[in-house]
């Protein structure tokens, strides 16, 4: 968007200009330099740039700057998730970094030759990609899930202790 001559480019100026505010505000508060109140305060500030910029955005005449505007004001308030919850970051590169053994995966075998062989991937990737984010024994799990099955009892959960 900031690329793009007229409006449609100011206003991508502007967001990219707002997201540089906001990863600089970020890392200060993350490094303690910058108390928890004042980075509320300086957070909202940056929301109400971005969102007024989306909004002039949404009615932009240029189509592509007014279409992507307004489909991320369908979701603005996930992109503020990180200033609710605690221990939420700004960006998906958790999420992103929790599913690059299976993108490895998929990409080194070609997939698989089934529906179920599907399924399973997905469950067994699933299960040691939570495994790892809660720093819990991946085959430890899988021979405890096992166990259970065999013996007719309740698999373990794979929810957090």
């Amino acid at each position: 968007m900031s690329e793009r001559s007229g409006i449609g480019g100011m206003i991508g100026k502007g967001l990219f200009e707002a997201s540089h505010q906001l990863f600089e505000k970020w890392h200060r508060f993350q490094e303690g330099l910058l108390e928890e109140a004042v980075f509320r305060e300086e957070m909202a500030s940056v929301r109400t740039t971005v969102e007024h910029l989306l909004t002039q955005g949404s009615v932009c005449l240029d189509e592509k700057v007014s279409g992507q505007c307004a489909k991320i004001l369908t979701v603005a308030p996930a992109l503020w998730t990180f200033d609710r919850i605690p221990g939420a970051e700004p960006t998906n590169n958790a999420a992103e970094r929790a599913v690059r053994h299976g993108v490895l995966w998929r990409k080194g075998c070609f997939g698989t030759d089934s529906e179920a062989g599907s399924r399973f991937a997905e469950r067994i990737m699933t299960v040691a990609a939570t495994c790892r984010q809660q720093k819990r024994n991946v085959l430890e799990f899988l021979m405890q899930a096992i166990h259970a099955n065999l013996r007719g009892q309740t698999a373990p959960s794979l929810l957090p202790r």
